[in-house]
């Protein structure tokens, strides 16, 4: 179950829902997750609300393209390792946790990259999917996993590798 909070209105511009849902169900199939069963919410901001964000959670009074709060801590401490895998709770569903993504930060990277809104959308929605599933970027190692994921999700969404 997929909540999305639209806290700018220029998000429907762009039919977030549509591109959020495609990217959250690619990249729970792909992780072997049922999609029915877990829940996440995305909170659809502009930049001002993301540098707060950022701010008060990170410490860094920035805007930036996309935030995450997973439920759960599933990383390993092992660099390179696959994280744990989410665990249902006893009513059967897997509460993943919150994502946030910022509107002008967005649409600024799809322009500086020449890419498609629709695509940088959807490949953000899919990095902070697969943060809430304990995968990170901190270490090189873990970069490199993280972002061979990605490529395969998006490559099934017809969207090109974006780190290339």
């Amino acid at each position: 179950m997929l909540d999305i909070e639209i806290a700018d209105r220029r998000w429907q511009d762009v039919a977030l829902d549509d591109l959020a849902q495609e990217a959250v169900g690619a990249t729970l199939e792909h992780m072997s997750l049922e999609v029915e069963t877990c829940e996440l919410v995305i909170l659809a901001c502009d930049d001002s609300r993301i540098a707060e964000l950022n701010a008060e959670f990170r410490d860094k009074p920035k805007a930036t393209n996309v935030l995450s709060w997973p439920a759960e801590e599933l990383a390993v401490d092992v660099p390179g390792a696959i994280p744990l895998v989410p665990e249902a709770d006893f009513t059967g569903e897997i509460a993943l946790g919150d994502i946030a993504i910022a509107y002008e930060t967005c649409l600024r990277e799809a322009k500086e990259a020449q890419k498609p809104v629709s695509d940088h959308v959807r490949h953000l929605v899919v990095h902070g999917t697969l943060h809430l599933l304990g995968y990170d970027h901190i270490r090189d190692e873990d970069a490199t996993l993280m972002e061979r994921i990605e490529v395969e999700i998006l490559g099934k969404l017809g969207i090109p590798n974006p780190y290339m």
